[in-house]
């Protein structure tokens, strides 16, 4: 049967009116219990509709240490790749000031599509609903079993519960201190977009600190 660019099936067959054709299109637009085998494929929620394309982690194969994120952002979105905006560039520099070289980490996000909403012509981020961030816990296993990493540094609270499975989980509980998770070291800290937005400068110098000494105890467990 072919299908359309989103990936939904075209009938050939004649005969369905427009009311059953529209529920069947919608029933498609999400499959919540689907394993897909691409991200290109994924349709186990709704995000996929409005985003440019899907964004993979990246990083070696075999890194010791993976960093999850939120969800792309406009800059990721349009790239195809993670942490490449703004709050990619102040990740780097977090990384270099902790010691830690970029190609040694995975860098991946909680959720692989860019959820937003208009504001003028600019699209603005949205933070993702549980349901979508349980949605994409199918690609952040995926990453976590083919990376082998046992070091997580959870870069949000929305990467928080998604790393921890654990929806009420507050990032001032754990912020900074190495859990344990399984078989994984977790190490909770701010996302890099928040020092970068923070009021005041004391703030953003106080949350990139808490970055990079977040990054130093991930490198300090492996």
């Amino acid at each position: 049967m072919p299908t359309s660019k989103s990936g939904r099936s075209r009938s050939t067959a004649a005969g369905a009116d427009a009311d059953a054709s529209g529920t069947a299109d919608a029933a498609a637009d999400v499959q919540p219990d689907q394993q897909p085998r691409s991200l290109d494929a994924c349709r186990r929620c709704a995000l996929w509709k409005n985003a440019t394309q899907a964004v993979p982690g990246a990083g070696p194969k075999h890194a010791p240490i993976i960093l999850v994120g939120e969800q792309p952002g406009d800059k990721e979105d349009l790239a195809g790749k993670p942490f490449v905006g703004p709050a990619g560039a102040l990740l780097d520099h977090a990384l270099e000031q902790a010691g830690v070289a970029r190609h040694d980490v995975y860098v991946t996000n909680a959720v692989k599509h860019f959820k937003w909403t208009p504001r003028g012509k600019r699209r603005m981020h949205k933070t993702p609903a549980q349901r979508e961030i349980d949605a994409c816990a199918y690609w952040l296993e995926k990453e976590l079993q083919s990376t082998g990493a046992r070091v997580i540094v959870a870069l949000g609270v929305t990467a928080l519960k998604a790393v921890l499975e654990d929806k009420n989980v507050r990032m001032q509980d754990v912020l900074g201190r190495p859990i344990k998770h399984g078989e994984y070291s977790v190490v909770a800290t701010y996302h890099p977009s928040f020092a970068l937005r923070a009021p005041d400068p004391e703030t953003r110098e106080r949350a990139f600190a808490a970055i990079v000494d977040a990054l130093r105890q991930a490198g300090k467990l492996v």
